[in-house]
């Protein structure tokens, strides 16, 4: 591979991401000469996208060339990465996804990456990842595609079971499960070194390090939670105390995947909190293209995401290990199966290697293997647009506590989900 690359961003529209992004892309050189191309549906978010890709790259003076179309197929013309993070209709179907199983008395914490909203985001969203996938197979065959967006490990457990495409999902969880422990344990989280593996959202910290010793610090952490705030983190604290590690980023992540999850909480995604934050940066935005502020040092500063690290790697065939990556699992974890999509280190070169940690502790993948499960069939009623694979997925969740329920919620949702669910195979 050459020392450029035509690198196309799907989504580059979106507000808070998509400046995630731009903050790697332009705080590294190591992409000097590398065609961007920003990809969008709406036409005049995605002007603004461009205009301020080309300030904060004539800023950095990062060197990349910088295009912008709405046609996402001819995009993908002698593409070498593909950078997805779409959505559909994102808040309002979220909301949907969260609010309507509660009408029926199911009891869930985000409604996003497990239980019915899962489901759901699942159902509609993996229509759209093949469209750009079987184009990638036609136009780019050869091209890497990088994920953020969710339900992660469903879409990369569905283009690992259904495309040949080299793909790779990226997830900041393991770097908030490391300031969690941090946290608790009074260090600094730069002085914690932590090594995981399991389902994204979910992962099992296998080792907690001191960085600068190498001392092993679950000891500590086990007793310094003993008399920790016990509003902090209360469900993955109970976690600990019965399965003896660390699991998940965050207890209403991890409590999608749990029948007991609603102990963390029910109140949900905080949308308007969400909207509040995207409306004060898009005028931000709009400041620093008109000049009338200056760019702040942070926007020019890397976000902590391992997208560009992943591509620099792999187009100039550097060895760089991250700390974590949601790849088809095969044999990265031997005691969860194999048909799954797991999180765990990948070591990047040329291509995608994941490290494994060895087995699972024998209850904690028997804990997660019940989600893995749901997510196969899920990615299944979604492949095949099956309403009756839909209710099974359903059924099987340990979020579901009522046949009933599952049988209301489902074709609610399903009418309202209609216009995007489709078949994705033949």
């Amino acid at each position: 591979m050459t020392a450029v690359a035509k690198i196309v961003f799907l989504g580059a529209s979106s507000a808070s991401f998509g400046l995630s992004m731009f903050r790697d892309l332009f705080s590294s050189h190591d992409l000097a000469g590398s065609t961007l191309v920003l990809v969008g549906r709406n036409v005049d978010r995605l002007a603004r996208a461009e205009r301020l890709a080309r300030l904060l790259n004539e800023k950095s003076g990062a060197g990349l060339k910088i295009e912008s179309t709405t046609d996402w197929r001819a995009a993908f013309d002698g593409a070498e990465f593909v950078i997805h993070s779409t959505a559909i209709d994102r808040n309002r179907l979220w909301k949907l996804d969260f609010e309507v199983p509660r009408k029926f008395g199911i009891r869930h914490t985000l409604g996003e990456n497990g239980g019915p909203g899962g489901l759901f985001f699942t159902l509609r969203t993996l229509p759209v990842v093949f469209d750009f996938v079987r184009e990638m197979e036609r136009r780019c065959p050869q091209a890497l595609f990088i994920n953020f967006s969710n339900p992660e490990s469903r879409i990369v457990l569905a283009l690992g079971q259904y495309s040949k495409i080299r793909t790779i999902g990226l997830c900041h969880g393991i770097f908030m499960a490391r300031d969690q422990v941090a946290s608790i344990l009074g260090l600094p989280p730069e002085r914690v070194e932590v090594s995981g593996a399991g389902l994204n959202h979910f992962q099992c910290l296998m080792q907690i390090r001191d960085r600068e010793t190498g001392a092993d610090l679950y000891p500590l952490l086990r007793e310094k939670e003993e008399t920790h705030d016990p509003f902090v983190s209360p469900l993955t604290r109970k976690l600990l105390r019965a399965f003896g590690y660390w699991l998940g980023c965050g207890d209403s992540h991890v409590g999608e995947y749990l029948a007991f999850g609603w102990e963390a909480g029910e109140g949900g995604y905080n949308f308007g909190w969400d909207e509040g934050e995207r409306a004060k940066l898009d005028r931000l935005i709009d400041d620093m293209l008109s000049g009338r502020v200056e760019i702040p040092a942070w926007m020019l500063a890397p976000s902590g995401e391992r997208a560009v690290t992943v591509i620099s790697a792999v187009l100039h065939g550097r060895k760089q290990r991250i700390e974590s990556g949601v790849v088809y699992n095969e044999n990265a974890i031997p005691n969860l199966p194999a048909e799954s999509a797991v999180e765990v280190p990948v070591l990047i070169d040329a291509g995608i290697h994941p490290v494994s940690l060895g087995p699972l502790p024998g209850p904690v993948a028997k804990l997660m293997c019940m989600q893995a499960s749901v997510q196969q069939l899920a990615v299944e009623a979604a492949v095949h647009a099956s309403k009756e694979l839909a209710l099974q997925a359903l059924l099987i969740d340990p979020v579901v506590n009522s046949t009933t329920a599952a049988v209301q919620l489902l074709d609610e949702l399903w009418e309202i989900n209609l216009p995007y669910i489709r078949k994705c195979i033949a």
